[in-house]
């Protein structure tokens, strides 16, 4: 138990763990803990179990649905839910769109889409990245252009993740091509089910689906489906990044992916090797760091003060250090890590694993956990970002 935290926030610790226990089930589970790539009903069913206990928003206001968490009751459900094997909950409606719209978007948005995402009946994506906008997202090029009380959509979105299960998408569009890159461009919701729109799969170094490119060709979107004022989306757009990273350090992660490489040494009879023991106390370290420097921000944000570039901070060291942890996981199989087939791992194929496979699960947490370090603005961006806001280099 963490001596940070008060006797109440202690308590909801312990509800927290109780729940998960009790209502988490035993199949996905063993997928999380074995690495393994998780099926829509693996998501869905525990994000059902907390949209039934009113936890699925918990950090959002009363009167959309949520509970009014505090920041560190947020950072308790995450650290906790995780801890214990949870599937990491899907952040597009709940932590990304969903506090765009009930911030910025029109009452009638609230009323159409809020409920929706409390009860875990509407699922959505984030069409941000194009082609040729990654990191650089203010160079996008897909444009909406005003017809009547229609924006006719063009263009594509890449790298979106499980588009192939969404219902809606949030998008950033141009919708003044002769404004400079952060300006000009518009925070649209976009119905998947209307006509031009199309879904390829990408299929990721591991060899499971959760990537897509969504194409717009000719999509018509209702004027009222733009949240805030027009050309006003990169406002919109940094605000919901901000949620972004601030989730990033996933300290709970992080530790249950330490106690399973300590388990594997046990194993190969590595728990007493020196320079095992030497790399796994460095990542531990590492990791009280994070969690400490979290605790530290977490403390300014329930006395009034903002994440600001500190949230890039919690990115780019949290990503980085579950990177470390699986590679050092990697080597600690040593020649148990070689055996590998993209088959093996996909829940839509039953083909099943071969003697001396057993550890397949880690290695397609390995190769899928290259991803951390590039997506929600690259690590390279994130020490951009501190440099110039938080040493003001």
């Amino acid at each position: 138990m963490n001596a940070f935290w008060s006797p109440a926030q202690q308590a909801f610790a312990q509800e927290v763990r109780r729940f998960t226990t009790e209502n988490l089930h035993p199949e996905t589970r063993r997928r999380v803990l074995a690495g393994r790539p998780l099926s829509r009903e693996d998501h869905m069913r525990w994000q059902d179990a907390l949209a039934r206990k009113g936890w699925i928003a918990g950090f959002w206001p009363r009167e959309y649905g949520g509970c009014d968490w505090t920041p560190a009751e947020s950072y308790i459900f995450q650290n906790e839910t995780s801890a214990l094997g949870a599937p990491w909950l899907l952040p597009f409606g709940v932590n990304y769109v969903g506090p765009v719209i009930y911030t910025y978007g029109s009452p009638e948005q609230k009323e159409e889409h809020l409920p929706g995402i409390v009860s875990n009946e509407v699922f959505w994506c984030q069409g941000y990245s194009e082609p040729e906008a990654g990191s650089d997202l203010a160079n996008l090029k897909t444009k909406a252009v005003r017809d009547g009380d229609v924006y006719i959509v063009n263009g594509s979105k890449i790298w979106t993740s499980y588009a192939h299960w969404a219902d809606w998408i949030f998008a950033l569009v141009r919708t003044d091509p002769e404004a400079k890159a952060q300006e000009g461009i518009s925070f649209m919701l976009i119905d998947l089910r209307s006509p031009g729109i199309a879904i390829r799969p990408i299929v990721s170094i591991e060899g499971a689906h959760h990537l897509n490119q969504v194409f717009f060709e000719d999509v018509r979107v209702p004027v009222r489906n733009i949240v805030g004022e027009v050309n006003k989306g990169w406002t919109y757009a940094k605000y919901l990044l901000g949620h972004e990273r601030v989730l990033s350090a996933e300290i709970g992660k992080a530790r249950r992916l330490l106690e399973r490489v300590r388990t594997l040494a046990a194993e190969a009879g590595l728990g007493r090797d020196t320079r095992f023991r030497d790399r796994f106390h460095r990542y531990e370290i590492d990791m009280l760091a994070l969690e400490w420097t979290t605790l530290r921000l977490l403390d300014r944000v329930m006395n009034g003060g903002a994440a600001g570039a500190e949230a890039s901070l919690l990115k780019l060291r949290g990503s980085s250090i579950i990177q470390q942890i699986v590679e050092f996981t990697v080597d600690v199989l040593g020649p148990r890590a070689l055996p590998y087939d993209p088959a093996w791992i996909d829940h839509g194929v039953k083909m099943p694993v071969p003697d001396g496979a057993e550890h397949v699960g880690v290695v397609a947490e390995f190769l899928f956990q290259r991803a951390p370090t590039i997506w929600g603005g690259s690590n390279e961006i994130q020490r951009n970002i501190i440099a110039k806001h938080a040493l003001g280099l």
